[in-house]
């Protein structure tokens, strides 16, 4: 019997030494060590636990401490995940996120049921909540004077190209009519207090403006998610003919860079250091007295280094304001210095990190228009 038991633990030692099976099959974490034994799949802990409540699907083990039979071992030999992605990510739409271990609960216990539970990406041409063009229910909203969550009608069209939402179900005209292509959405589960909850920003006469909303099923929020990328893409596809697949894809949603409380100062660098909340979305650096603002106070443009743009750890000898925190950096620009502080070292590094890896990107044509449309603005 022990002997038997030394053969399946080597087996399953050599199946899981594979290159295929060295990153989680669903998020991409390195050194998995959980599988599924119905779905031959290696998983890391996170992920096994979003197949655990799904159990009529996948059952799954721990590598290191569970007993596998010779069985389950020549299961785990034949699949792995090379031969389980072939079958279950087969026909993913371009335009459809595919989380890593860095994105929510709600994103990725979506795409793992998404593959195995409703198998959306088994047959081609398969018609998917999120591919129709159009789609059309109820959000909710975060007011943005009073801060409640209140039903709205949400609307979106591929052939208009807009996003719409409606503050009365039976409203003919709707409170905002948003261009796609000036949309961004990323999930804020922690930032707005639901584990559904997702931001969507557009410009508004070059502004960003901020909307929270969140549903009470996690694949109705994820649905929306995915049919606002769906709509992005092919309205792209239409205005840049001659642009690859995957230069739209690069267009699509984005996370943001960083987000975090600083503290800073007015341009004058010699008023008291307030402290505000910072988000980093590409080239914008904005700040918010409160996280779920509608409106940043101020915006500033982060350009790149062959343009005057530079990240200097710490703040200029002479400093005057008052500040609580002792973690400084700044921003230079060709205009002014932006001054900074962060709370803990790491807070200060991350933001330097953030900054940098945005500076040392060359601008794109887009970029300079964005510049100049830009009435940079940083108050106190």
């Amino acid at each position: 019997m022990a002997g038997g038991n030394e053969r399946s633990m080597k087996a399953l030692k050599e199946v899981w030494r594979r290159a295929e099976n060295s990153l989680c099959a669903d998020c991409g974490k390195p050194d998995p060590d959980w599988a599924s034994s119905t779905l031959g799949v290696f998983i890391c802990l996170s992920c096994s636990g979003i197949h655990r409540n799904i159990p009529s699907i996948s059952k799954v083990k721990s590598l290191k401490m569970d007993h596998w039979d010779d069985a389950q071992v020549q299961f785990l030999a034949k699949h792995g995940n090379a031969v389980t992605k072939a079958t279950y990510e087969a026909h993913i739409p371009i335009y459809y996120y595919q989380p890593t271990y860095n994105d929510c609960q709600v994103l990725r216990e979506q795409w793992i049921r998404a593959k195995y539970e409703r198998k959306e990406f088994t047959k081609p041409g398969k018609q998917l909540p999120y591919s129709d063009g159009v789609k059309e229910g109820i959000l909710w909203k975060r007011g943005r004077d009073n801060g409640q969550f209140l039903p709205r009608k949400f609307f979106l069209s591929e052939r208009e190209g807009c996003l719409k939402y409606f503050t009365k179900q039976d409203a003919k005209e709707p409170k905002i009519n948003v261009k796609i292509d000036v949309i961004n959405a990323t999930f804020q589960p922690v930032k707005i207090g639901n584990p559904n909850g997702l931001q969507i920003t557009y410009l508004k006469d070059n502004k960003t403006r901020n909307i929270f909303v969140y549903h009470e099923s996690g694949k109705e929020v994820v649905d929306w998610f995915n049919a606002i990328r769906s709509v992005q893409f092919h309205y792209l596809k239409v205005a840049f003919p001659i642009a690859s697949d995957n230069e739209i894809k690069n267009r699509l949603t984005r996370n943001f860079l960083k987000e975090g409380y600083m503290e800073k100062t007015g341009p004058k660098q010699r008023e008291a250091f307030k402290k505000r909340w910072f988000t980093l979305d590409h080239r914008r650096l904005m700040y918010f007295k409160d996280p779920l603002d509608a409106f940043a106070k101020g915006e500033v443009f982060v350009g790149s280094r062959e343009n005057g743009y530079s990240v200097q750890k710490g703040l200029p000898s002479g400093t005057q304001g008052n500040f609580s925190w002792h973690y400084g950096l700044t921003i230079v620009t060709p205009d002014r210095e932006y001054l900074f502080t962060c709370e803990t070292e790491t807070d200060q590094l991350d933001w330097i990190a953030a900054f940098t890896s945005i500076i040392n990107q060359a601008m794109t044509p887009q970029e300079y228009a964005s510049k100049c449309l830009d009435a940079v603005s940083f108050p106190s």
